[in-house]
Protein backbone atom coordinates (compact mmCIF):
# COMPACT_ATOMS: atom_id res chain seq x y z
CA UNK A 1 0.00 0.00 0.00
CA UNK A 2 0.96 3.51 -0.99
CA UNK A 3 1.49 6.02 1.02
CA UNK A 4 -0.78 9.46 1.49
CA UNK A 5 0.60 12.70 2.31
CA UNK A 6 -0.63 15.42 3.61
CA UNK A 7 -0.14 19.06 4.88
CA UNK A 8 -0.95 20.01 8.54
CA UNK A 9 -0.51 23.43 9.11
CA UNK A 10 0.07 25.79 12.11
CA UNK A 11 -2.34 28.47 12.89
CA UNK A 12 -1.72 31.87 14.41
CA UNK A 13 -4.55 33.62 17.09
CA UNK A 14 -4.62 37.21 14.81
CA UNK A 15 -6.84 38.09 18.63
CA UNK A 16 -7.77 36.00 21.70
CA UNK A 17 -10.32 37.03 24.39
CA UNK A 18 -10.92 34.88 27.50
CA UNK A 19 -14.65 34.94 28.40
CA UNK A 20 -14.74 33.09 31.43
CA UNK A 21 -13.89 29.94 33.33
CA UNK A 22 -16.25 27.53 32.82
CA UNK A 23 -17.28 24.59 35.54
CA UNK A 24 -15.15 22.26 33.76
CA UNK A 25 -12.13 24.51 34.26
CA UNK A 26 -12.06 25.08 30.89
CA UNK A 27 -12.19 28.71 29.52
CA UNK A 28 -14.93 29.92 27.36
CA UNK A 29 -12.47 32.11 24.41
CA UNK A 30 -13.36 34.11 21.17
CA UNK A 31 -10.70 34.25 18.54
CA UNK A 32 -9.76 35.77 15.03
CA UNK A 33 -7.91 32.44 13.46
CA UNK A 34 -5.60 32.58 10.56
CA UNK A 35 -3.47 29.62 9.25
CA UNK A 36 0.40 30.01 8.10
CA UNK A 37 2.55 28.25 5.49
CA UNK A 38 4.51 26.20 8.09
CA UNK A 39 3.61 22.62 8.49
CA UNK A 40 3.96 19.21 9.70
CA UNK A 41 3.95 16.50 7.20
CA UNK A 42 1.72 13.37 7.44
CA UNK A 43 1.99 10.10 5.83
CA UNK A 44 -0.24 7.58 5.93
CA UNK A 45 -1.34 4.49 4.90
CA UNK A 46 -3.59 0.96 5.76
CA UNK A 47 -1.92 -1.70 7.30
CA UNK A 48 -2.90 -5.47 8.35
CA UNK A 49 -1.88 -5.58 12.13
CA UNK A 50 -4.30 -5.42 14.98
CA UNK A 51 -3.65 -1.82 16.27
CA UNK A 52 -2.60 1.34 14.50
CA UNK A 53 0.95 2.80 14.48
CA UNK A 54 1.95 6.33 15.41
CA UNK A 55 5.20 7.72 14.53
CA UNK A 56 6.50 11.11 15.47
CA UNK A 57 9.70 11.92 14.03
CA UNK A 58 11.81 15.07 13.32
CA UNK A 59 13.16 18.05 14.95
CA UNK A 60 10.58 18.61 16.77
CA UNK A 61 9.31 15.15 17.72
CA UNK A 62 11.21 14.70 21.08
CA UNK A 63 9.10 13.72 24.05
CA UNK A 64 5.71 13.48 22.17
CA UNK A 65 3.41 10.81 24.39
CA UNK A 66 2.29 7.59 23.19
CA UNK A 67 -1.22 9.14 24.19
CA UNK A 68 -1.23 12.17 21.38
CA UNK A 69 -3.68 13.71 19.21
CA UNK A 70 -4.12 11.34 16.72
CA UNK A 71 -4.16 8.40 19.04
CA UNK A 72 -6.91 9.81 20.68
CA UNK A 73 -9.04 10.67 17.94
CA UNK A 74 -8.51 7.71 16.36
CA UNK A 75 -9.50 5.75 19.66
CA UNK A 76 -12.91 7.94 19.40
CA UNK A 77 -13.52 6.74 15.82
CA UNK A 78 -12.48 3.23 15.67
CA UNK A 79 -15.84 1.68 14.92
CA UNK A 80 -16.68 4.17 12.62
CA UNK A 81 -13.29 2.67 10.34
CA UNK A 82 -14.89 -0.84 10.46
CA UNK A 83 -11.38 -2.57 11.46
CA UNK A 84 -9.09 -1.17 8.99
CA UNK A 85 -5.80 0.26 10.55
CA UNK A 86 -2.90 2.86 9.94
CA UNK A 87 0.73 3.34 9.96
CA UNK A 88 0.68 7.45 10.73
CA UNK A 89 4.14 9.11 10.26
CA UNK A 90 4.04 12.69 11.31
CA UNK A 91 7.71 14.91 10.72
CA UNK A 92 7.09 17.64 13.38
CA UNK A 93 8.08 21.11 11.58
CA UNK A 94 6.14 22.85 13.98
CA UNK A 95 7.35 23.15 17.85
CA UNK A 96 5.40 21.87 20.65
CA UNK A 97 3.86 24.08 23.28
CA UNK A 98 4.16 27.45 20.32
CA UNK A 99 0.91 28.41 20.35
CA UNK A 100 0.64 27.51 17.56
CA UNK A 101 -1.94 24.58 17.54
CA UNK A 102 0.59 21.62 15.63
CA UNK A 103 -0.72 18.98 17.73
CA UNK A 104 -4.43 19.94 17.40
CA UNK A 105 -4.42 20.75 13.69
CA UNK A 106 -2.80 17.22 13.53
CA UNK A 107 -6.09 15.52 15.01
CA UNK A 108 -7.60 17.90 12.57
CA UNK A 109 -5.56 16.82 9.38
CA UNK A 110 -6.02 13.09 9.73
CA UNK A 111 -9.37 13.40 10.60
CA UNK A 112 -10.04 15.48 7.13
CA UNK A 113 -8.31 12.59 5.95
CA UNK A 114 -10.08 9.56 7.27
CA UNK A 115 -13.67 10.70 6.50
CA UNK A 116 -12.58 11.65 2.94
CA UNK A 117 -10.46 8.27 2.02
CA UNK A 118 -12.74 5.86 4.10
CA UNK A 119 -16.19 7.76 3.59
CA UNK A 120 -16.84 8.48 7.01
CA UNK A 121 -20.52 9.49 7.29
CA UNK A 122 -20.32 12.24 10.18
CA UNK A 123 -22.69 15.21 10.66
CA UNK A 124 -21.56 18.67 11.38
CA UNK A 125 -22.43 18.01 15.27
CA UNK A 126 -20.38 14.66 15.63
CA UNK A 127 -17.34 16.09 14.17
CA UNK A 128 -18.01 19.27 16.47
CA UNK A 129 -18.32 16.77 19.40
CA UNK A 130 -15.34 14.14 18.03
CA UNK A 131 -13.49 17.49 18.45
CA UNK A 132 -14.22 18.82 21.01
CA UNK A 133 -13.22 14.99 22.54
CA UNK A 134 -9.44 16.10 21.53
CA UNK A 135 -8.89 19.86 22.36
CA UNK A 136 -10.52 23.23 21.63
CA UNK A 137 -8.31 24.11 18.83
CA UNK A 138 -9.15 21.00 16.77
CA UNK A 139 -12.05 22.44 15.10
CA UNK A 140 -10.84 25.13 13.31
CA UNK A 141 -8.35 23.01 11.60
CA UNK A 142 -11.03 21.11 9.89
CA UNK A 143 -11.23 24.13 7.48
CA UNK A 144 -7.79 25.73 6.99
CA UNK A 145 -9.31 29.21 6.44
CA UNK A 146 -9.33 32.30 8.83
CA UNK A 147 -12.06 32.43 10.63
CA UNK A 148 -13.99 33.55 13.84
CA UNK A 149 -14.21 31.05 16.85
CA UNK A 150 -16.86 32.77 18.97
CA UNK A 151 -17.78 32.52 22.69
CA UNK A 152 -20.34 29.64 22.39
CA UNK A 153 -17.84 27.19 19.79
CA UNK A 154 -19.51 28.31 16.25
CA UNK A 155 -16.65 28.97 13.49
CA UNK A 156 -17.26 31.81 10.82
CA UNK A 157 -14.63 31.57 7.85
CA UNK A 158 -14.20 35.16 6.85
CA UNK A 159 -14.19 35.80 3.13
CA UNK A 160 -12.35 39.01 3.27
CA UNK A 161 -8.83 38.67 1.60
CA UNK A 162 -6.78 39.95 4.40
CA UNK A 163 -3.29 38.59 3.92
CA UNK A 164 0.23 38.96 5.74
CA UNK A 165 3.51 38.22 5.75
CA UNK A 166 4.83 37.48 8.94
CA UNK A 167 7.77 36.53 11.71
CA UNK A 168 7.10 34.10 13.90
CA UNK A 169 9.88 33.75 16.54
CA UNK A 170 9.88 31.15 19.57
CA UNK A 171 12.51 30.98 22.44
CA UNK A 172 13.90 27.75 23.56
CA UNK A 173 11.01 26.92 25.91
CA UNK A 174 7.82 25.89 25.29
CA UNK A 175 4.18 27.47 27.63
CA UNK A 176 2.15 24.75 29.13
CA UNK A 177 -1.55 25.97 28.48
CA UNK A 178 -2.98 24.60 31.41
CA UNK A 179 -0.72 26.74 33.23
CA UNK A 180 -1.13 30.07 31.09
CA UNK A 181 -5.05 29.52 31.37
CA UNK A 182 -4.74 29.10 35.07
CA UNK A 183 -3.20 32.33 35.80
CA UNK A 184 -6.02 34.44 34.45
CA UNK A 185 -7.09 37.08 36.01
CA UNK A 186 -9.00 39.30 34.08
CA UNK A 187 -11.65 38.56 31.66
CA UNK A 188 -13.03 40.52 28.47
CA UNK A 189 -16.07 41.47 26.49
CA UNK A 190 -16.78 39.88 23.48
CA UNK A 191 -15.19 41.89 19.97
CA UNK A 192 -17.39 39.55 17.74
CA UNK A 193 -20.83 39.38 17.97
CA UNK A 194 -22.46 36.47 15.08
CA UNK A 195 -25.16 38.96 14.03
CA UNK A 196 -23.39 42.47 13.99
CA UNK A 197 -21.39 43.42 11.13
CA UNK A 198 -17.47 44.67 11.61
CA UNK A 199 -15.41 45.97 9.14
CA UNK A 200 -12.19 44.22 9.08
CA UNK A 201 -9.26 45.93 7.76
CA UNK A 202 -5.54 46.31 8.61
CA UNK A 203 -6.17 48.95 11.29
CA UNK A 204 -8.68 46.93 12.63
CA UNK A 205 -6.58 43.81 13.29
CA UNK A 206 -3.63 46.24 14.49
CA UNK A 207 -5.73 47.14 17.61
CA UNK A 208 -6.55 43.27 18.56
CA UNK A 209 -4.86 41.50 21.45
CA UNK A 210 -4.29 38.07 22.77
CA UNK A 211 -5.43 37.74 26.48
CA UNK A 212 -2.84 35.31 27.30
CA UNK A 213 0.20 37.10 27.31
CA UNK A 214 -0.25 38.69 30.44
CA UNK A 215 -0.27 35.68 32.26
CA UNK A 216 2.62 34.67 29.85
CA UNK A 217 4.72 37.78 30.02
CA UNK A 218 4.43 37.26 34.21
CA UNK A 219 5.68 34.07 34.30
CA UNK A 220 8.53 34.76 31.68
CA UNK A 221 9.28 37.75 31.27
CA UNK A 222 11.69 37.34 28.25
CA UNK A 223 8.65 36.95 25.97
CA UNK A 224 7.74 40.66 26.99
CA UNK A 225 10.98 41.75 25.60
CA UNK A 226 10.88 39.99 22.30
CA UNK A 227 7.46 41.12 21.82
CA UNK A 228 8.88 44.98 22.62
CA UNK A 229 11.79 44.25 20.34
CA UNK A 230 9.56 43.27 17.47
CA UNK A 231 7.33 45.70 17.67
CA UNK A 232 10.41 48.50 17.04
CA UNK A 233 11.10 46.72 13.55
CA UNK A 234 10.86 48.83 10.36
CA UNK A 235 7.50 48.42 8.76
CA UNK A 236 5.91 46.04 11.33
CA UNK A 237 2.14 46.19 11.68
CA UNK A 238 1.77 45.07 15.32
CA UNK A 239 2.98 42.00 17.15
CA UNK A 240 0.50 39.91 19.59
CA UNK A 241 1.32 36.46 21.16
CA UNK A 242 -0.27 33.50 19.50
CA UNK A 243 -2.41 31.29 21.66
CA UNK A 244 -0.61 30.54 24.99
CA UNK A 245 2.71 31.12 23.91
CA UNK A 246 5.77 31.04 23.50
CA UNK A 247 5.42 31.74 19.86
CA UNK A 248 5.67 35.72 19.19
CA UNK A 249 4.09 36.95 15.58
CA UNK A 250 4.98 40.10 13.65
CA UNK A 251 2.64 41.06 11.01
CA UNK A 252 3.76 42.69 7.67
CA UNK A 253 2.27 43.54 4.46
CA UNK A 254 5.57 43.81 2.77
CA UNK A 255 7.73 40.84 2.02
CA UNK A 256 11.00 43.12 1.56
CA UNK A 257 10.17 44.40 5.17
CA UNK A 258 9.81 41.24 6.09
CA UNK A 259 12.84 39.43 4.84
CA UNK A 260 14.53 42.24 6.26
CA UNK A 261 13.42 42.20 9.74
CA UNK A 262 14.27 38.02 9.90
CA UNK A 263 18.10 38.75 9.26
CA UNK A 264 17.87 41.35 12.57
CA UNK A 265 16.23 38.62 14.40
CA UNK A 266 18.18 36.15 13.37
CA UNK A 267 21.52 38.02 14.82
CA UNK A 268 19.49 38.93 17.88
CA UNK A 269 17.92 35.57 19.31
CA UNK A 270 20.17 33.47 17.81
CA UNK A 271 19.25 30.51 19.62
CA UNK A 272 15.53 30.68 19.17
CA UNK A 273 13.44 29.75 16.08
CA UNK A 274 12.71 32.40 14.21
CA UNK A 275 11.61 31.67 10.87
CA UNK A 276 9.76 34.13 8.07
CA UNK A 277 5.81 32.85 6.88
CA UNK A 278 3.19 34.19 5.51
CA UNK A 279 -0.67 34.02 6.30
CA UNK A 280 -2.69 31.61 3.89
Amino acid sequence: MRYYKIKSYAKVNISLKVLRKLKSNLHKIESLVSFVNVYDEIFLKKINNKDHKIVFYGKFSKGISKKNTISILLKIIEKKLNGQKFLIKVNKKIPQKSGMGGGSMNASSVLKFLIKSQKLNLSSNEIIKISSKIGSDVIIGMQNKKSILYGNGRLKNLNKNINFYILLVRPNFGCSTKEIYKNVKIFSKPIFKLNKKIIINYSFLSYLRNDLEEPAFRKYPILKKVKIFMEKLDKILFVNMTGSGSTIVGYFISKKATLNAIKILKKKYKNYWCISSRTI
